[in-house]
């Protein structure tokens, strides 16, 4: 077996320095010259130490190899990314995945101080403003295989090893969605839907026939299942 190969390329200088030596060639570790108190024999028990210790450093090298480095990169924007006050159309059904997302949860902690009862009408029209007026700094916008997507809670998790762009328009152009679902769909229709279920709120603010995700749009497909569920 490749010894580089099994130990995930994480190498032991010593061991790579004695790997392919004849067994039983120093089998024991060779202790540091301090050990020996013989000043006569302090001189050649240095140089051996010494010159296993460059030997480890070199085999450790000719197994592993250099450390490989990645270089990770921002999102390139668009102007229109970049400076319009609207959602970009290809960002749209993510945005609407994380609006529904947040809806949902401000909805169902608002029932759970009630004992999961329904809401009453002016409480869950004050829970829908206060969804659509929060901050929405944990979203933003992360490229993968070439292609972007809004990333935060409640939307498919991404390639860890990539950079997301936060602030700037994002929030702003999350939070003006959000209040243009609740006026066009209205809170009573909103919160029926919630109460049926996070399925039926994604299916009225998003996948209807006027609804970003809708069949042939940009992002129409329904999102993973593998969710980023932290607030």
């Amino acid at each position: 077996m490749d010894v580089a190969a099994s130990a995930g390329c994480r190498c032991v200088g010593r061991a790579s320095a004695l790997a392919g030596r004849p067994r039983g060639v120093y089998s024991r570790p060779v202790p540091p010259p301090w050990r020996f108190r013989h000043r006569g024999r302090m001189q050649p028990v240095l140089a051996v130490w010494l010159a296993l210790s460059l030997l480890a450093g070199t085999g450790a090298q000719d197994m592993c190899g250099e450390p490989s480095t990645r270089s990770i990169s921002a999102p390139q924007l668009s102007p229109e990314e970049r400076l319009s006050p609207h959602m970009p159309e290809s960002l749209r059904c993510d945005a609407c995945h994380a609006i529904a997302f947040q809806i949902e949860e401000q909805l169902r902690r608002a029932e759970g101080k009630v004992g999961r009862k329904a809401l009453s009408e002016s409480d869950y029209v004050e829970v829908l403003e206060r969804s659509c007026s929060q901050g929405w700094e944990s979203y933003g916008v992360q490229e993968l295989d070439g292609e972007k997507r809004l990333a935060g809670p409640g939307l498919p998790r991404q390639e860890p090893m990539t950079v997301m762009v936060t602030g700037g328009p994002w929030p702003g152009r999350l939070s003006k969605m959000c209040h243009g679902y609740v006026g066009e769909q209205g809170e009573a229709q909103i919160y029926g839907a919630h109460r049926r279920g996070p399925a039926a709120l994604r299916e009225l603010l998003c996948h209807g026939d006027k609804g970003p995700c809708a069949g042939g749009k940009a992002g129409g497909p329904s999102p993973p299942k593998a969710l980023q569920n932290e607030l």
